[in-house]
């Protein structure tokens, strides 16, 4: 290993990838660690001098000086301690440097791929320290270009490129370059490249979030989101509660004109959103829940098992259970609730 070579490219390295060298350093001298230990499996004091500011890079073992070697790994004689060091004496350490050009292939490999992951994951902290403020948000993103094969579309956040897929954009919406759009972060990716920002116009926590962006009373905690549940492009339902009695939660929601939901709906290229208002009895619960459907009766046999039987009038069947199931879904999954829903009189549909 040349000394020249290796720090030349531990700068660019550091630079490309905009890490701090001593903190790929530390990931280096872990990665050595193993490497080593691959040809001296049973030595216990291994160390590094490396110093990028003087090009220095020495790797050694350490050995106790004995009489009498009963681990040769460990230990070694006076006379052979001598062969290193005059200044060798009982009882003291012996220290023996290395050639790294002697290291194994399967070490260097071991090396290699230590290394690699090590960067990852300090390119990984290093992405939720400079956008953890953004986790679990809702924020607008500069559509730079998208793949007409694929679809993908890649978004510039806070002046880094972010790739949203095909599969967490709304079902047949269409996204050109140059538009602003709204985008859900969930976390930071574990992919074998680059970490990088995952993003969503699909996840159910976007609509929460959009509706704080949208109504202040939502903002400032008079209001609550309690649940939600989606089918992104097609309809969304929310379950919100006034922590005032002179707010009115869901016509807050709506705003005037419906102008808030308005929207919030056009955000989400059309997606209905039906606000209905929670309540911690399960029973008018899954009534508003089933909205705009009426109900008549919730028959919940056993709430430790998280199922009811909901009777509708005749008429309101078909609007209770919804197109494809889609209305009896979306209220399942507000409520955590099985729903199975007959008209009254008597024929049964189930959820």
């Amino acid at each position: 290993m040349n000394n020249t070579e290796l720090f030349d490219a531990l700068s660019l390295l550091a630079k490309e990838k905009g890490i701090e060298p001593d903190l790929l350093l530390e990931k280096i001298r872990a990665a050595l660690v193993i490497a080593i230990k691959r040809d001296y499996p049973r030595s216990e004091n291994i160390n590094f001098d490396i110093d990028i500011a003087k090009g220095k890079f020495d790797v050694s073992i350490k050995k106790d000086i004995v009489e009498e070697v009963q681990d040769d790994a460990n230990q070694i004689t006076l006379e052979e301690a001598g062969k290193y060091s005059k200044r060798s004496k009982l009882g003291g350490t012996c220290t023996i440097k290395l050639n790294t050009r002697h290291f194994g292939r399967i070490a260097a490999q071991t090396a290699k791929q230590v290394i690699k992951q090590g960067i990852k994951e300090v390119e990984r902290a290093q992405l939720v320290e400079q956008w953890g403020n953004l986790q679990n948000e809702a924020i607008s993103a500069n559509v730079v270009k998208v793949e007409p094969v694929s679809g993908n579309a890649t978004l510039e956040i806070n002046g880094s490129e972010v790739m949203l897929f095909k599969g967490d954009q709304i079902p047949d919406e269409e996204i050109y370059q140059g538009d602003i759009i709204k985008v859900y972060v969930s976390g930071v990716s574990a992919n074998d490249r680059r970490p990088t920002l995952k993003i969503s116009r699909t996840h159910k926590e976007l609509v929460k979030r959009l509706f704080e962006l949208e109504v202040p009373e939502i903002y400032d905690g008079v209001v609550e989101v309690m649940a939600v549940s989606r089918e992104p492009g097609a309809r969304s339902k929310m379950a919100v509660l006034s922590n005032d009695p002179n707010v009115d939660a869901v016509g807050s929601c709506i705003g005037p004109s419906r102008s808030r939901v308005s929207r919030i709906c056009a955000e989400l290229c059309g997606e209905k959103i039906d606000i209905i208002t929670y309540s911690e009895d399960p029973k008018e619960f899954i009534k508003q829940a089933l909205r705009p459907a009426e109900v008549i009766d919730v028959d919940i046999p056993d709430e430790n098992v998280r199922a009811c039987a909901v009777t509708v009038p005749d008429n309101q069947l078909s609007l209770a259970i919804g197109n494809k199931g889609q209305n009896a879904k979306l209220a399942a999954r507000l409520t955590g609730f099985k729903i199975d829903i007959k008209p009254e009189s008597g024929f049964f549909e189930t959820e």
